[in-house]
Parts: structure tokens; sequence; C-alpha cells
């Protein structure tokens, strides 16, 4: 009996769809947790008088991370040129799971000291390493193996599954405060869903070793033409795609980040929603934007990628600050307005960023460079987003949206000057010498 080629190479596109997918869930259900128990973990390793400051300190710690994005970003987007897709995202999995497995039993400051909060911040340095190799590395692994037409598509599997771990990290914090008495989540009861995360760890890295390496990469290495130093070539080739990287990355980053770490804190702190609520609110707002994300990815397809992120920043820069003051009302159902508002705008620029940092580097720099313009715009603009946001709001409820309404007015015109359409880009090595340099639309 003989096999269906259409059928096998589906079949292989959804195990690589799934094994990508769990990965990326789980590295942001990570990241996400970390910002639902912030108040808690304030008080296990920032103890102070001040609950506010307690915050303050967790969310700065929450920033260190970002610091770490672009060296992971430059070391494990090297290894993915060098060694290939695959072994860049099983690298970044183990780190990743490795560090919130040991966050979760983590000795508190009672117990050790000062020691206690320099470890959290170590820790959370790794998975801010881990984490930058993981978005642009996922994105590589799919966008390569995708079909052409569909490229727009399956990159919203990144976004789509990041946003998936959000609603899962609310659900099990919901979860946590529903069935711990208050006391004892701050106790221990934050430790239960950083413990989870675990097996997910070993999910996804089982499914990614099961992979076959993309066809581009296996391409580049049977011509020998992988790069021996992807990060000099980059600096001496790629300037000016790092440069659209970065100021795509400035606004999609700082507008997940809201949605994954700062919207909750908002509505409790801020606009004294109760913390139950505040979670549903946020899940029921994440899923929806989560739904959108495949949505633009095919809108992208069809009619470029240039358009719809443009679309998608503008948006952000007008109605970032209605979003919050409809979110700042207190009211459940007009705050699952104001988030549906912010993810129409960032599901469109978030999706067509994961594919375009795909699509703007040659095929042999490609894991360097889009990891590196990722990374250091999600440091630089993105890290000190929630922080700047928590001291913006002791001033007005709708402040902690100027900034990300200023960031994407910025960078929207930027990029309406500079960012090509890269559509139509044929993302296979033998093909890139002969394609035209990056130029407007």
């Amino acid at each position: 009996m003989t096999s269906d080629p259409q059928a096998a190479m589906a079949a292989d596109r959804r195990r690589r769809l799934v094994a990508v997918g769990i990965g990326n869930f789980m590295e942001w259900f990570d990241f996400a947790v970390y910002g639902f128990f912030a108040v808690a973990i304030g008080a296990n390793f920032f103890p102070s008088g001040n609950p506010t400051s307690s915050l303050l300190s967790t969310l700065a710690v929450y920033g260190v991370a970002f610091l770490m994005r672009p060296v992971g970003g430059v070391v494990i987007g090297a290894i993915g040129d060098r060694r290939g897709r695959r072994f860049a995202l099983m690298l970044s999995v183990v780190l990743m799971g490795t560090a919130t497995a040991l966050i979760a039993v983590l000795p508190s400051h009672a117990l050790i000291g000062v020691a206690a909060p320099i470890l959290l911040v170590i820790l959370r340095c790794v998975q801010g390493f881990s984490a930058g190799g993981e978005w642009t590395g996922s994105a590589a692994f799919l966008v390569e193996s995708a079909p052409p037409h569909r490229r727009g598509l399956v990159a919203s599997v990144v976004p789509m599954t990041a946003a998936l771990a959000v609603a899962a990290g609310a659900a099990a914090a919901l979860i946590v405060q529903t069935t711990v008495p208050a006391a004892e989540v701050t106790a221990w009861g934050w430790r239960l869903p950083f413990l989870a995360a675990f097996p997910l760890t070993l999910a996804g890295l089982y499914l990614r070793m099961k992979l076959e390496d993309t066809e581009v990469f296996r391409d580049l290495r049977a011509q020998g033409a992988v790069v021996r130093s992807p990060i000099r070539e980059v600096g001496r080739s790629n300037g000016k795609s790092v440069a659209i990287s970065f100021a795509l990355s400035a606004i999609t980053v700082l507008g997940f980040y809201y949605i994954a770490t700062y919207v909750t804190t908002f509505l409790v702190t801020t606009a004294g929603m109760p913390r139950l609520t505040a979670l549903v609110v946020v899940a029921i707002g994440v899923l929806g934007y989560a739904a959108l994300c495949p949505l633009a990815g095919r809108l992208s397809d069809r009619i470029g990628r240039r358009p719809v992120s443009l679309l998608g920043g503008a948006g952000l820069a007008v109605f970032a600050v209605p979003a919050f003051l409809l979110m700042g009302t207190s009211n459940p159902v007009v705050a699952v307005l104001g988030l549906v508002v912010f993810g129409v705008f960032e599901a469109m620029h978030n999706s067509t960023t994961t594919v375009m940092l795909i699509e703007l580097f040659p095929a042999g720099t490609r894991s360097t460079g889009s990891a590196i313009g990722y990374n250091i715009g999600a440091a630089a603009i993105a890290g000190p987003g929630p922080l700047i946001a928590a001291a913006l709001a002791t001033a007005g409820a709708a402040l902690p949206a100027v900034y990300l309404a200023a960031v994407s007015a910025v960078c929207t015109v930027l990029l309406w000057i500079f960012l090509p359409e890269t559509r139509g880009r044929d993302l296979r090595p033998a093909r890139r010498a002969a394609q035209q340099p990056i130029t407007n639309a």
C-alpha cells in the first residue's frame, strides 16, 4: 500500500504546529504566572511595610528578565543558524522549564534572607535568556515549514498560543485563589502553577526532539552555506532589517505584556475590581485576542503584511487610552470590551510582526537577525513597560496607556516610511541572492 505524499506532508505540518505550539505555550505560561502572582511573590521575596513598594520591586524583577532577552536572542539565535532551528527550540524549552521549576521551590526571604531575591533575579534572567530565543525560534521553524500562501496564518500560532498561555495562567490563578485560603496563597499557593508547568516542559521537549529540522536549514547545510559567524554577518549585511525588527517588536511586545502582565494589576489596584473578577475578565479578553490572531494572520496572507501591521500599530496609538478608560470603569462587561478593542489591534500587529521577522532576513542569518532585532526592542521598550505603567497609574487611570500609545505612534510613523512588503519573498537559501534588496513598499 502506497502512502499519499500530500497527506504525509499535511500530517508533518500538523506535528510541527503542535510541537512548537505546546513548547511556546509553556514558555509564556511561565511568564504570565509570574505576573498574576506578582503581589504574593513580592510579599515572599521583597517584604516591606508598603505593599506598593513590594509590588514595584516584583515588577522591576519582571523587567530585569528583559535585559537578558537580547543576550539569549543572540546566543540561541546564532545556535539556530549554526546548529539548526530544532536544536535551538529544544534548548529554549529546557532552560525555561528548569528555571520555572526552581522558582517554584525557591526559599523565601524569611528563610534565607537576601539570598532569596538574588536567586529569584538569577532565575528570572535564565527565563529571559530562554524567552529571547523562543519567540523568533518558533516563528522561524513554523514559517520556514509553511506553504508560501499560508505563512501569515501559520505564524499566528506563536502569538495565539502565547495568548492561550496567558488565559491558562489566569485560570490557574483563579483556581488557586478560589481553592486555597488567602493567607496560604501568599505562603505557598502561588508556587503551584510554577510546579504545574514542569510537565509541560517535558512534553514540549519530547515533541520537539521528534521533529526533523526545516527544509530551509537542511538545504543550507547540504549546500555548505551555513554561516559560520551569523552575528558578524547580521551586523555587516542586515542592519536595516534589524532596525525594522526593533520598531516592530517595540509595539508588539509592549502591547502583549500589557495584556499578559499589567492589565490584571491595573484592574485590581487602579480600577478597584475584585481580584477574582479581574482574573475572569482577563481570561475572557485574552481568549478573544487569541481567536483574532489567526484571522489577522490570514488577512495578511490575502492583502499583505504591511497594511495589516500599520493599521494595528496606528490602532494601538489611537485606541490604547480609550481601552484603558473602559477597563478603568471597574465594570466587568465594559472592561472586557476595553480588552477586546485593545486585542483587535494587538492581534493585527503581533501576527504580522511574527511572520515579518522571518521574511525580513536571508536564510543564513534568519534566526540570529530576527532574534537580535526583536529582543533589543523587547528589552529597551517593552521590558520597563509594566513598571512604567504601574508608576503612571498612581496619577490617573488612563495614564498607563499613554506610554504604549506614544511608542506605537512613533514606531508606526517610522514603519510607514521604512517597512517593506515581505509577503511574496522566497525564503529558500538558493533564491535569496537573486532577490532585490529591501525597499519600501
